[in-house]
């Protein structure tokens, strides 16, 4: 089993991107590195969400649009 531990810049391992979905529609992430946020990638939801000392807050009412 070979699990990739790296972080990124942000604190998120690859693991976790691969397996986060956004809370308010389920589809996958961007990250925007430059604004510490994960991005929804559905363009009808776009919901960013900010990650915080290496924590993705994946709430939506934390979260703005970028719509």
């Amino acid at each position: 089993m070979n699990i990739d531990n790296s972080v990124d810049e942000l604190g998120l391992t690859r693991q976790f991107l691969e397996i986060a979905a956004c809370p308010a529609c389920h589809s996958g992430f961007a990250v925007d590195y430059e604004r510490a946020e994960l991005i929804c990638v559905n363009a009808d939801c776009a919901l960013a969400y900010p990650v915080r000392d290496g924590i993705p807050v994946l709430l939506v009412d934390q979260a703005r649009s970028t719509r």
